[in-house]
Formats: structure tokens, sequence, C-alpha cells
């Protein structure tokens, strides 16, 4: 993924879209926005840093898992199986991003009333006790289609797309633009997302 520093204006839609898209309850974000200011009025500005799973060439968060629920598959993409995680944390506290959380409950909505129907059909997908992050929404991946993030942004700041294709958009924009940064490169986890 390639996002756009300049272009991101600090709207949260994309941490809206993957809500919605992955059905995940209060408290529980696999993205947001760091909004920061700088300077003094009037010459103040507003910076915003969307952060989310970088999904690493070398994961520190695979590393640790005693039970290997953290892998990287064969997309290049770092995926938790739910079925194996314990819960233990280790990952969260492995990774220098800071972009993982852990599954409290399930049967708490956003409002005091109880579950509303969306809320019932998708908190069951999400098991207590575990350990979530981006998956840079795999299904709509499988499907042919962008993230929800990418898809939802009004500002167009976020691009996805095959590192190892050299026709891929967000290629042509690393070779545009060979200032890119990854967040954290002394960590050592070679990451996957790129800001411009």
């Amino acid at each position: 993924m390639v996002i756009s520093l300049s272009r991101c204006i600090g709207c949260n839609s994309c941490s809206i879209a993957c809500k919605h898209e992955n059905g995940t309850g209060p408290g529980v974000f696999w993205r947001r926005v760091v909004i920061t200011e700088s300077g003094k009025y009037p010459q103040a500005a507003m910076h915003a840093l969307p952060l989310l799973c970088n999904h690493c060439e070398d994961p520190s968060c695979a590393k640790v898992c005693p039970v290997k629920a953290t892998q990287l598959d064969d997309n290049g993409m770092v995926t938790i199986d739910a079925k194996k995680c314990i819960g233990c944390r280790y990952c969260m506290t492995a990774c220098p991003y800071n972009v993982r959380a852990y599954v409290k409950s399930n049967d708490k909505g956003y409002f005091d009333e109880g579950l509303t129907e969306y809320e019932k059909a998708v908190y069951g997908e999400h098991k207590v006790g575990t350990v979530e992050k981006c998956t840079f929404c795999a299904q709509r991946v499988e499907e042919g289609r962008d993230p929800a993030c990418v898809a939802t942004c009004p500002a167009k700041a976020l691009f996805f797309g095959d590192l190892d294709d050299p026709a891929s958009q967000v290629v042509k924009l690393l070779k545009d633009n060979p200032n890119a940064k990854t967040l954290k490169p002394e960590a050592g986890t070679k990451p996957k997302v790129f800001y411009i």
C-alpha cells in the first residue's frame, strides 16, 4: 500500500470503512488516523498519519507467536489464524507499529439498548480472547476489489497493488517518489506500507 500524506485530510473515512467492512466492535480498530499539529497560530498546520498493519516482509509478530497463529502467507500478507490464537498478546508487544487489537468481548455494541441486527450478524465472526488486525480486506482482494479503505477514501490518498508487478500503480508511485518512507525502518521488519 502507498499512502499520500499530502492528500490525506484526516477525515477517518478509512477507519469507518474498515470497521463497517470487517464488523469490528467498540474499541477494536484495525486502522486509525493519528492527527498532530505543528507550528503556532497563524502558521499552525494539521498532519494526518493513517496507521494500519504494515504486512511486513520480516514480521516480528510472527517470530514471537508461540502457536504460529501469525504467519506470512503466499501473497505476502501477514495473517492471524483465530482458531490457533491463544490471546497471549506477544504479537501486540512485538509489533513496532501498535496496530493489533485484542478482542475482549463480542456481546457489547455501540448502543445501550443492546446489539443492533448488524452487530448480531458480524460480531460472532470475532473470537473473544484473540488478537486481530488489518487483513487488507483479503475477502475483497480475492474478488479483485480494493480494500475498503482504498475504495472509500474521498481524497484518493490510498493506493493498493502488487509490489511484485512492475505495471501496478503502487510500483509506479514508488518509482516516481524515490523518497517514499516506511514507518520505523530501524525495526528491521521491512514494512510494505509506504508513505509519500
